[in-house]
């Protein structure tokens, strides 16, 4: 039985309006504590698909389509991170959703940390990889120089549109690229299909021009500066996953960032980029299922749930 055909079975796909519009997700899992697992850019809940069974036997797992994203609608706003803020805060109340651990992964571990600032009682515990963070110029961000110049070129007008919108480079170059396994064709299929038109791209291309980088845009800079200040002083639990060489964060750096935190954990899971849950899904399913029990927050599941789940 393949991964992609377990969560066909375990997991189920539902959609809920949301502000002017709706968003989809998957939930699996009906006991233990929440587990809200957040992606990033250009991804979807699809990315979670081989994690989210490793964790379900112990946990209620809920895998957003970020808005803009994957299943969910497509409003006609400016999907800056504010506006995923709002509607992902919109998602949470809808849901009822109130003591949570949140797992995410690149702008999804961005909505994680607001959250988590602004509602730290809500936190029963963060795991989190391939972050996003204030950086303090353009030799910070990412480990591989001609990243850099391409996302220099993202944050250009004219060139960013013809390079996401038109090229749609971000899907057919750095989601692969970013990857160290070969993805399937069925998989590229998976994380085109939401994409197939440049109008559909406008959100991959908004979030880069969001990265708070050498001070700018000054509004995301402020709000990343200050939501680090808050993870630096919580004292919930964390998981910090990292790749080596990683994309955003080096090996060291995590170690480094894992350090400076209250209650932090670091899984080192091997070679990686970016898009660790592609390469290392069981081993970040498990870390977190392992880490929840260990928590107390969540109880081993009965020998016929387990035997389900393997």
């Amino acid at each position: 039985m393949t991964d992609e055909s377990r969560l066909a079975i375990d997991a189920t796909r539902r959609q809920i309006p949301v502000l002017d519009s709706t968003m989809a997700y998957v939930e699996a899992g009906t006991r233990g504590p929440t587990v809200l697992l957040l992606h990033g850019n250009p991804t979807s809940s699809y990315i979670w698909r081989n994690i989210i069974p490793r964790i379900a036997p112990v946990a209620r797992c809920i895998a957003p389509d970020l808005i803009g994203y994957g299943r969910s609608g497509r409003p006609e706003i400016a999907y800056r991170f504010a506006d995923q803020v709002r509607y992902l805060d919109a998602f949470i109340a809808a849901l009822g959703l109130d003591r949570l651990v949140i797992l995410a992964q690149d702008w999804g571990t961005a909505l994680a940390f607001h959250h988590a600032a602004r509602r730290p009682q809500s936190m029963l515990g963060l795991a989190f990889m391939e972050f996003i963070q204030p950086f303090a110029d353009w030799d910070c961000f990412h480990q591989r120089p001609q990243a850099r110049e391409l996302f220099k070129a993202f944050r250009t007008p004219g060139r960013g549109e013809a390079l996401i919108l038109d090229d749609n480079v971000f899907i057919e170059r750095i989601l692969p690229g970013s990857v160290l396994r070969q993805l399937t064709p069925e998989e590229m299929d998976a994380y085109r299909e939401p994409f197939p038109t440049p109008a559909s791209r406008r959100p991959i291309l908004s979030l880069p021009r969001d990265l708070p980088i050498a001070g700018e845009p000054a509004d995301v800079c402020a709000i990343s500066t200050d939501d680090h200040a808050a993870l630096r002083a919580s004292t919930y639990p964390k998981l910090l996953f990292c790749g080596d060489p990683g994309a955003l964060v080096s090996p060291q750096q995590a170690r480094d960032f894992a350090a400076g935190l209250r209650n932090c954990r670091l899984v080192e899971l091997g070679a990686g980029a970016h898009y660790l849950q592609e390469d290392h899904p069981v081993a970040i399913g498990d870390a977190v299922r392992d880490w929840l029990l260990d928590l107390g927050v969540a109880q081993p599941p009965d020998t016929g749930r387990q035997a389900a789940a393997c």
